[in-house]
């Protein structure tokens, strides 16, 4: 990839990813690179490797807009995330040391916070540190890297945002317990863990009617600030 598509891929990953940008909008080309002061040759690079990750779509004559999940398919995508967890996680324990305890322990009172602010983008963005936290130790790039993937499919449907206090309660419980394995090095029960807590994910995103998100016609990315670095 050139240099000059990068940072228009990642502008335009973590808009998706983060909701700003929901599913179904256009993403025009002449508007995303003005946004970015580039030509459109890295804009199409950087949207068709966003269709490869299977977050952007593209049609001929239709241009480019935010993919849209069908219903039924974010539960699938939900099962296969925590199939990648769990052989993350059966690796990780073992490698694991304090430093990743510490990087876990940390994340999991950031989530506890998020949670009791109510602040519901804070709360995703630290379930994922909290996850990521236990399977970066697994040193598996190429599996983290699909983990990654799916992830970034599923989090733009927000699916945990109007918790009830009890839900969330019992989600934080599941953390807690695997945060309590994974420092204990005791990988049977992370794994039961963190199955137990994959069930109680599934069963909601089955139970929560389909998030049905309005796009937007044109929705050019959030222009990042230049970085002052030397």
């Amino acid at each position: 990839m050139s240099p000059s598509a990068r940072p228009v891929l990642d502008a335009i990953r973590s808009d998706i990813v983060e909701g700003v940008v929901p599913p179904g909008s256009a993403l025009e080309v002449d508007v995303l690179a003005a946004a970015h002061d580039v030509s459109r040759i890295p804009v199409r690079e950087a949207l068709m490797t966003l269709v490869g990750e299977g977050l952007v779509e593209h049609q001929p004559r239709r241009g480019y807009s935010v993919a849209q999940l069908a219903p039924g398919e974010l539960a699938e995508l939900y099962e296969v995330r925590g199939t990648l967890e769990l052989a993350a996680l059966r690796v990780a324990v073992a490698l694991g040391g304090p430093g990743d305890v510490d990087t876990a322990r940390r994340a999991h009172e950031a989530l506890a916070r998020a949670a009791a602010a109510a602040d519901e983008r804070e709360y995703h963005h630290q379930s994922r540190a909290f996850h990521q936290a236990l399977t970066r130790p697994s040193a598996m790039p190429r599996l983290l890297a699909v983990f990654d993937r799916v992830w970034d499919l599923t989090e733009p449907y927000r699916p945990m945002d109007d918790l009830a206090p009890l839900e969330a309660e019992e989600l934080h419980d599941d953390h807690g317990r695997m945060l309590a394995a994974f420092a204990a090095g005791d990988a049977d029960a992370l794994l039961d863990a963190a199955a137990a807590h994959q069930q109680n994910l599934a069963a909601r995103v089955r139970a929560r009617p389909f998030p049905v998100l309005a796009p937007v016609r044109s929705a050019p990315v959030r222009r990042r600030p230049r970085s002052s670095a030397p």
